[in-house]
């Protein structure tokens, strides 16, 4: 059974415009799946469909059907829902409604009627994990905006979700704490086997992680599969092409210059391997054919 499934779905906030048009996907149990497109492609959209808040929380008109963890959404509750689904949502700050740290973290668990030690143990764990450790007490008024968006996604990962739902969780974030997020976020996947769904418009950001990413275009799926696939059919699209990571620009800029394939790069160290390599081959060709 798959973590999430979009079968045929469509979704109209007012009841005419689809902000959704006949969405086709599947997110296996345990991937890392990315997705990206314009603005007003329909990602966030997408997330709150994935989570139950469309159509539970923003009425509108369906077609179709999204099912999580088998469960489908619009016949299941929100309380099904969230039993496998744990989502982080752009507006971060609006998920906050305690007054500290731990409280925070607290506030579900306490709902679901763990023990106290449980919880104890669990506030521990997850703002450990999240470079949260020693906050405790800290107002969360206090926390900075990258801080409060760490803290969003500790209080999720203490209920410890099968799935996780995150749009642009690095959005306030410096370029060495998205690093680190996506690096944690990266480990939980491969540790636990969380299926992660994300939004990230900063494909370079996820590429050494992603196994599937998909790409939305005016509420419509333009391309999905696995990231040395899909960046490829972005290249050739006009609309698409500057989304693509620098490093695969200079990839297939290369390939096309050169008439020549390279490896499916994640990172700039394996690029520059392999390009090391490629100079010194041609080096070697150029100097026997003198």
């Amino acid at each position: 059974m798959a973590a999430i499934v979009f079968d045929d779905f469509s979704y109209a906030y007012d009841g005419t415009t689809k902000a959704l048009d006949g969405i086709r996907l599947e997110v296996a149990k345990g991937s890392f799946t990315v997705v990206a497109g314009p603005s007003g492609a329909g990602k966030t959209t997408l997330c709150l469909a994935a989570c139950g808040a469309v159509p539970h929380y923003f009425g509108g008109s369906m077609a179709g059907a999204v099912r999580v963890a088998g469960v489908d959404t619009a016949a299941g509750s929100m309380g099904d829902i969230a039993a496998h689904v744990g989502t982080v949502l752009e507006d971060y700050e609006s998920q906050l409604v305690t007054m500290t740290v731990a409280e925070e973290v607290a506030f579900t668990l306490e709902n679901r009627g763990m023990k106290h030690e449980t919880i104890a143990r669990r506030i521990g764990e997850v703002l450990a994990q999240v470079g949260l450790a020693g906050l405790e007490d800290r107002e969360v008024g206090a926390l900075s905006g990258g801080q409060k968006q760490r803290l969003a996604i500790a209080a999720v990962l203490a209920t410890r979700p099968g799935i996780l739902v995150l749009d642009e969780p690095a959005s306030a974030l410096d370029p060495e704490g998205a690093e680190e997020l996506y690096a944690l976020l990266a480990g939980l996947n491969r540790e636990t086997g969380m299926a992660l769904l994300v939004v990230e418009h900063d494909l370079a950001r996820v590429l050494a992680y992603a196994d599937q990413m998909v790409v939305l275009a005016g509420g419509r799926v333009a391309c999905q599969g696995r990231p040395e696939d899909v960046l490829p059919a972005m290249w050739r699209q006009p609309g698409l092409a500057a989304m693509v990571p620098p490093l695969w620009q200079i990839k297939l800029g290369l390939e096309e210059k050169l008439d020549e394939s390279f490896a499916a790069w994640r990172n700039e160290e394996e690029a520059a391997a392999e390009l090391g390599g490629f100079i010194a081959a041609r080096r070697r060709g150029g100097e026997k054919s003198a």
